[in-house]
């Protein structure tokens, strides 16, 4: 495939602090999360709110209200769009939501109920696309509903593994919907991931370990049931891995 420009890089963050370190490095977008250990949940008001007070590039809000699968309940569902519509009152540019139906399938009429509540914000298909039963079936639901663009790793765990799929889902939406390639992109790999499969957009997280300043550490109790290491380790957005990884995808 002929190499081509991307149009945008957006990096998944869980605070204020990784989209900091990502601005810094050169990110055109951040995706604003809490609890990546999960898959991203829907950040506090208050780190929204403070992430408009620092962010020099746009930046979208996940709304998901729990861990698990993309089947939502209605009351979950009515707190995902008091959500959308409390973002969008403060001038989020973008939120990241996915509906799904039990048979796989893209819950259309939800996506289209959240696409509606959230304009003028963009909104974006998670990787509960990755998570239905056929890519080009839910593509053609998402353009219906109208979502402004879709995250996937071609429905495997990583894009390297989900190339074929990824490309097939680029000439499925045929333009009509961005396609935002994602799943364990690296400075090693991202720009052959955008050269084989032509995708317009990327998204990555580039986490390294940092140790917990504690000094005390109770040896007796994890909280959240983790292993206790876990709570004297944090996760943080590492500025040099994003800018390498940037660097990779802007030198093709």
């Amino acid at each position: 495939m002929t190499a081509h420009p991307l149009r945008a890089i957006e990096i998944c963050v869980e605070n204020t602090d990784g989209l900091v370190a990502a601005q810094n490095a050169g990110a055109d977008r951040v995706e604003l999360c809490a609890s990546l250990l999960e898959g991203g949940l829907t950040p506090s008001f208050g780190v929204v709110r403070e992430a408009q007070r620092l962010a020099k590039i746009p930046f979208f809000v996940m709304v998901r209200p729990r861990g698990g699968d993309f089947l939502y309940s209605d009351i979950e569902f009515r707190s995902m769009i008091e959500d959308v519509k409390a973002f969008r009152d403060i001038g989020v540019q973008g939120v990241v939501a996915g509906c799904l139906n039990p048979d796989g399938t893209i819950d259309e009429q939800r996506m289209g109920t959240l696409v509606d509540a959230a304009r003028p914000m963009k909104v974006t298909c998670h990787r509960a696309f990755d998570m239905t039963r056929d890519h080009k079936e839910a593509i053609e639901a998402l353009v219906r509903a109208g979502v402004d663009r879709v995250l996937t790793s071609g429905r495997h765990d990583t894009a390297i593994e989900g190339l074929d799929v990824l490309a097939e889902t680029v000439t499925a939406a045929a333009g009509r919907i961005v396609v935002m390639g994602c799943g364990g992109l690296n400075e090693r790999n991202i720009a052959h991931v955008i050269d084989t499969t032509g995708v317009e957009e990327v998204h990555f997280a580039a986490l390294r370990d940092e140790p917990s300043g504690m000094r005390f550490r109770n040896p007796t109790i994890g909280m959240g049931g983790t292993d206790l290491e876990r709570e004297y380790t944090n996760s943080v957005t590492s500025e040099e891995g994003v800018r390498a990884t940037i660097a990779a995808a802007r030198s093709r």
